[in-house]
């Protein structure tokens, strides 16, 4: 069984990152979010079906210790999916993310918005009923991270503005809340047992 402090010792398996320019035009501040509207509609049913399958993978984890390979993997998808929607309304790249569902764990490289959460060997029975506590240490830290994310969005907003540019510390700063956030969705949706740490790094 996976615990809190376990994360001292070992390299988180999710990753998030973005691999684009730091260069973008200045209009894609606000264009970016219009283009992807699209995008939000399929993404507002993928999560409804996300959230079906935690349900299903919660008494499939309790009976058989794991999540149904391609259940898991279309899991995966839509936290990717997520992800490069995320990064193309937070203007921190110009390529249009693609419509695509592909179900898979590992991230196909395809696209400059990766994510990859790796399929368990195996997953917890008794995790499952405390997972929403255990996450609350982390999720109160993310809260006042993610008030500073906010801050620092608005700040990058009036940069890019003016000068046509992401600031580097900055855009890295975001990139490593998306991280953190997403180890923590992962654990809650019960996609791994490894705890994130409290840290933007990779």
């Amino acid at each position: 069984m996976t615990t809190p402090g376990s994360f001292l010792t070992q390299k988180h398996p999710i990753q998030l990152d973005i691999d684009a320019p730091l260069e973008i035009a200045r209009w894609r501040i606000i264009g970016n979010v219009i283009l992807a509207i699209p995008h939000f509609i399929v993404l507002y049913v993928m999560v409804i079906v996300l959230n079906v399958f935690t349900f299903i993978a919660w008494f499939a984890i309790l009976f058989t210790g794991n999540i149904p390979r391609g259940m898991f993997d279309f899991m995966a998808a839509v936290f990717r999916y997520q992800w490069r929607i995320s990064s193309f309304t937070l203007f921190m790249r110009s390529s249009y993310p693609a419509f695509d569902l592909k179900a898979s764990d590992v991230d196909t490289g395809n696209d400059p918005a990766s994510v990859t959460i790796p399929y368990p060997d195996r997953l917890s029975r008794g995790l499952i009923f405390i997972k929403w506590l255990l996450i609350i240490p982390t999720n109160l830290v993310l809260v006042f991270v993610g008030i500073a994310a906010e801050v620092v969005i608005v700040v990058a907003w009036f940069a890019v503005l003016f000068t046509g540019r992401w600031p580097s510390s900055m855009r890295k700063f975001i990139v490593g809340v998306q991280r953190w956030g997403l180890r923590s969705q992962a654990y809650v949706f019960l996609m791994t047992d490894k705890y994130p740490p409290f840290t933007l790094e990779p």
